[in-house]
């Protein structure tokens, strides 16, 4: 508990002189709020009812000092409700910042298992009610604390016995707000749920719309939407249920205390206990005295939303990187780009078969190696470890006789260069995409990298050439198009490894060719994998891999597997016109 509020209070270092000089006009704005039924009371009692000499000009004065107050409290109320808000946001910013750059670290296999909309949610509408809470929290706190006593006080002076009465109220007051939003925490952390489940959908659904439309499947995905949307409504109802029994309660309360106030305060004044400015003074104070129970629930109310903000914000980062740097990291700063697989053995989890096994291969600088075989027979899978986008279960890779683990992230990601089948580019221009990989590049050595892979043309036929924004994932671009500025990316980039995984399968037979061209260009002096379903990309390859059930079948150039006739030779046979692998 000690750590998790140490947590909790340390995003406050940087800002503690600015939120303590807000927590301390906060204070100051509540003291001056107590005067006000002192005065109806200087008013009432001896202005009014027992009248001095020039009580007029005595109760102009009493209104122009009432007056200056109100003034000075109003800018003390303006300033804190500003600057606490600023310093929330500012709190609210750092933590965002935090668990982005945290999600950044972790591997692919975190992205299989969380829904990119359920992390929004924690990006976004968790950290929102956090914000509230750095700000609001210990703020209303202070304040109720500060009302109270003070009201307390002045009470007590004024008239002990009534003071006790309505303090009597209290406790009662507090065990029942305490009791009932006790039953709100469970609800709001599963409305959070909720809504990130409807996040998800909506990511999920919108994200493959063109495909939803193609089969008519609207409907469908509508109803799975409803389904998750009616959840996320009954959890908020369960909330809106509990709230209205506290806050109702609160009024109740509060309304019972007044009637007590005015019916024992009249008795009092007949018995000649209590004169009429001290009954109002009570009247008044009533507020000081029930406000910080109204502030209670709030505050609880906020805590249980910003705590279960922060909770899934801790449940996030408490999930460590599976991919990370040792602490001893080092590495060459130019790779050649020999590998060498050692029992090398992999699987996704969750009870699912190894997808290689003890896979053990030398691949030599420069060389390029093409893997083939049935789908899903882990040539993916196998290329994706060389990054480290999985770690491997079991053995080890070493690269240029160093194993990849032992070497800097940056440095190893840094020389390999991917292309791959489903091709991402970003929101901007073309200029921006293509210089992803290498943002110091000149705009010269862009377009150079451009004409390389056969994109230059089809750009300058764009309205706005290098500078056209292609639109939210570049859906303003053909498949080719796009294919060919990820190519591009990568020809700028210029590493010592490509992975191409079906890097051309976008392409027509004609931009097929002259991509090819280029491809084998850059192919040249380094080492290359190649993930292929046209033959024409692989049979250049200076050795061809056969997967099969998580080993290598079978290994040899094009010619040597044919002659064969194993795997490698019914796979090439099974497509009639010889274009179809895997």
């Amino acid at each position: 508990m000690f750590s998790y509020f140490k947590k909790f209070v340390s995003y406050y270092r940087p800002y503690r002189a600015s939120f303590a000089l807000v927590l301390a006009v906060s204070v100051a704005a509540s003291c001056i709020s107590l005067t006000y039924p002192l005065f109806t009371r200087y008013i009432t009692d001896t202005l009014l009812v027992d009248p001095l000499p020039g009580a007029a000009g005595r109760i102009l004065l009493t209104g122009f000092c009432m007056l200056l107050l109100l003034a000075v409290q109003t800018a003390c109320d303006y300033w804190q409700d500003y600057r606490g808000h600023a310093v929330g946001a500012q709190i609210e910013c750092d933590v965002r910042k935090e668990l982005f750059a945290h999600v950044q670290k972790m591997s692919f296999r975190f992205f299989d298992e969380h829904k990119v909309g359920g992390l929004l949610t924690r990006l976004t509408d968790d950290l929102l009610w956090l914000a509230e809470l750095y700000h609001h929290g210990p703020e209303d706190i202070l304040i109720s604390l500060t009302r109270f006593l003070g009201a307390s006080a002045i009470l007590s002076f004024i008239n002990p016995r009534l003071t006790l009465l309505v303090l009597a109220f209290l406790p009662v007051m507090t065990a029942f707000v305490l009791f009932f939003s006790a039953r709100m925490r469970k609800a709001i952390r599963q409305s959070r749920d909720r809504i990130s489940e409807v996040n998800g959908q909506v990511e999920e659904t919108l994200a493959g719309i063109r495909v939803v439309q193609s089969f008519v499947r609207e409907g469908y995905e509508q109803k799975k939407f409803d389904r998750s949307n009616r959840k996320f409504l009954e959890s908020r109802k369960r909330i809106y249920r509990a709230e209205a029994v506290v806050y109702q309660g609160i009024e109740c309360f509060t309304r019972l205390i007044t009637l007590s106030v005015v019916v024992c305060g009249g008795l009092s004044m007949l018995h000649g206990w209590m004169k009429l400015g001290d009954l109002l003074s009570f009247t008044l104070y009533i507020g000081y005295l029930t406000d910080p129970i109204h502030r209670l629930m709030n505050t609880i109310e906020l805590y249980q939303h910003g705590l279960s903000g922060f909770d899934r914000f801790l449940e996030l980062m408490s999930l460590q990187p599976e991919i990370t740097d040792p602490s001893d990291a080092a590495g060459p700063q130019k790779l050649e780009g020999a590998f060498a697989f050692r029992d090398v053995s992999f699987s996704y989890g969750g009870g699912q078969p190894e997808v290689l096994k003890n896979l053990s291969l030398q691949i030599e600088p420069g060389e390029t190696v093409a893997l083939v075989g049935p789908s899903g027979v882990g040539k993916t899978t196998f290329c994706s470890l060389l990054p480290r986008f999985y770690e491997a279960s079991g053995g080890s890779i070493l690269l240029d006789g160093q194993d990849i683990r032992t070497l800097p992230l940056t440095t190893l990601r840094e020389s390999i260069g991917v292309v791959q089948q489903d091709t991402y580019l970003f929101s901007g221009s073309i200029l921006e995409n293509i210089r992803y990989g290498r943002p110091d590049a000149s705009e010269e050595e862009v377009i150079a990298a451009a004409r390389q892979a056969h994109a230059h043309p089809f750009i300058m036929d764009l309205p706005d050439g290098y500078q056209t924004d292609i639109g939210p994932h570049g859906l303003r671009l053909s498949g080719g198009q796009r294919q060919r500025l990820a190519l591009a990316r990568v020809f700028l980039k210029n590493p010592p490894i490509l992975i191409l995984d079906e890097a051309t399968s976008a392409l027509d037979n004609e931009s097929e060719r002259m991509v090819q061209r280029s491809l084998e260009e850059l192919c040249r002096g380094r080492t290359t994998f190649i993930i292929a379903h046209r033959l024409s990309t692989i049979r250049s390859a200076s050795r061809i891999l056969v997967l099969s059930e998580g080993t290598v079948a079978e290994e040899g150039t094009h010619a040597q597997l044919l002659a064969r006739g194993g795997l490698y030779a019914r796979l090439y046979g099974m497509d009639g016109e010889r274009v179809a692998l895997g």
